[in-house]
């Protein structure tokens, strides 16, 4: 059957179908966990994380890990 006739629950059938034979079911799983779309609003929760970073900060931060290292 030729994917334009196909309804978008047998395309997604048949994706995972094919990752499993091709991957095996643990790389499919692992294929798939990049694509999870998680929750939240990335763009608002990184501004409170680094409202009082700047480069200076950013700085001393690299050279502390790097004498650590």
């Amino acid at each position: 059957m030729k994917a334009g006739n196909m309804t978008l629950d047998q395309i997604r059938r048949a994706g995972l179908e094919a990752l499993e034979s091709s991957l095996g079911p643990e790389g499919m799983i692992r294929f798939l966990q990049q694509f999870e779309t998680g929750s939240g609003d990335y763009t608002t929760e990184r501004s409170r994380w680094l409202k009082h970073t700047n480069v200076e900060v950013l700085a001393e931060e690299i050279v502390t890990q790097r004498e650590k290292a």
